[in-house]
């Protein structure tokens, strides 16, 4: 026997509807967007304060790049345009003059701070990024003591270790005449080591927010801590390696003082061959800018290879949900 199917239908007033209607729909999976009425008067974005905003960070940007367009102007300068009462003018004609006189004065140098600057960014970062895997996925004897001990080395700044590293390197031989590379070898070490404490605070922060379930599943297939770092760590690095490889990179090529310290005449790096063109009595202005714009060309090349990275690896580990 087959019992009748009955259907149940409600109705919704058309008034009520209207009625309880939204009148901003929330974000899926976040907060509800607040309603324009609710916010202050003063805070409420219109044509005068966004034009004013605009006004104030173009001007400040343009304050910010004034030394950019003296140097580059000048450097393109015909040398007997150059002078002190005229280097805000434009150049009458577009000048090589100044790159051409001051090449020759910077090609050892160039060359010099490539073979510094390129492995001591490297081997520091890898030794960094080993130094920040370990201290963030295993726990050993005393390791939360040797992560602040490693980032102490930050806070050192160079002239309190001066005198020390300098007689520690004479002694060893590898201070100016005494080593085969006329020091360079010995100023790579200084780099190496000094970058260690910033650039494990960087691998550490990256490998915080790793998962723990990667290092267990490799730890099942038989991957030692070796193999895991190699095989899992170093590939889910880059964008900590490019914030390293540009620090690092950054801060060896710009070194002056350990330079001078360390080297002979044959080994100088860039920055002190830039110096001896500006620091006679007669300073040659289009030599001396056209030479600072071309030694500013690797860093620049550093970040804009590496620069897509450069954010993200900064934030690594510090935006995790809870």
């Amino acid at each position: 026997m087959s019992r009748p199917m009955v259907r149940a239908t409600a109705s919704v007033p058309q008034n009520s509807a209207q009625t309880h209607r939204p009148s901003r729909l929330p974000t899926p999976g976040g907060p509800p967007a607040p309603d324009p009425s609710s916010i202050p008067r003063w805070q409420r974005p219109g044509p005068v304060r966004t034009t004013l905003r605009y006004v104030i960070l173009w001007a400040l940007a343009a304050f910010f790049l004034m030394p950019v367009y003296v140097l580059i102007v000048t450097s393109f300068k015909n040398p007997a345009d150059v002078s002190v009462t005229r280097i805000w003018e434009l150049p009458t004609s577009l000048s090589f003059d100044n790159f051409s006189a001051v090449l020759p004065k910077l090609s050892s140098g160039f060359r010099n701070s490539l073979a510094l600057s390129i492995p001591a960014s490297l081997i520091s970062a890898l030794l960094g990024c080993a130094n920040g895997f370990v201290l963030s996925k295993f726990r050993f004897p005393l390791s939360n003591v040797v992560f602040p001990l490693i980032l102490f080395g930050i806070f050192v700044p160079y002239q309190a270790v001066i005198i020390p590293v300098s007689q520690t390197m004479t002694n060893v031989g590898l201070r100016g005449s005494g080593d085969a590379t006329g020091g360079l070898l010995g100023l790579m070490l200084i780099h190496i080591i000094y970058g260690l404490p910033i650039t494990t605070l960087i691998f550490r922060n990256h490998f915080v927010s790793m998962p723990d379930a990667l290092l267990e599943s490799a730890r099942l297939d038989g991957a030692g801590v070796l193999r895991t770092w190699v095989d899992l760590a170093v590939p889910l690095a880059k964008p900590a390696f490019a914030v390293a490889i540009i620090w690092q990179f950054t801060s060896s090529w710009n070194d002056f003082m350990f330079g001078a310290m360390m080297t002979s005449r044959d080994s100088w790096p860039v920055t002190i061959a830039l110096n001896n063109v500006a620091g006679g009595q007669s300073v040659p202005f289009g030599q001396a800018m056209a030479g600072a714009l071309l030694v500013s060309l690797p860093t620049l090349a550093i970040y804009v290879l590496l620069g897509r990275f450069f954010m993200r690896g900064l934030l690594a580990g510090t935006l995790q949900e809870r």
